[in-house]
């Protein structure tokens, strides 16, 4: 018999060690790069003093999944904005990936 319930999903894999060097790549080559590198390394330090304190590579991990999801969205995104199209009505990013601490 397994401790596990036979409805819980399996975690996420985790990202490969060098993804955040990656993604910080990907970042500055952006046509975002001044605000976002800012941002992400701001996030990036966030997570590592979370995860000092508790001893878990889960707030790193977490940073890098919502990072590869904003760069995911952004070429779509851009097209939206180009486009002309009214965008008054949006939802904050932070209402569908979560506020930030």
């Amino acid at each position: 018999m397994s401790a596990q319930p036979d409805y819980a999903t399996a975690p996420p894999p985790a990202p490969a060690p060098t993804a955040a060097a990656e993604l910080l790549a990907r970042v500055r080559s952006s046509c975002h790069s001044e605000q976002w590198a800012q941002a992400f390394e701001r996030d990036w330090a966030q997570a590592l003093e979370d995860s000092r304190h508790s001893y878990s590579l889960t707030p790193l991990h977490d940073v890098v999944r919502s990072w590869e999801a904003r760069l995911a969205v952004t070429p779509a995104v851009d097209a939206f904005l180009a486009s002309g199209m009214d965008d008054s009505d949006g939802i904050a990013l932070e209402d569908i990936l979560g506020a930030r601490s």
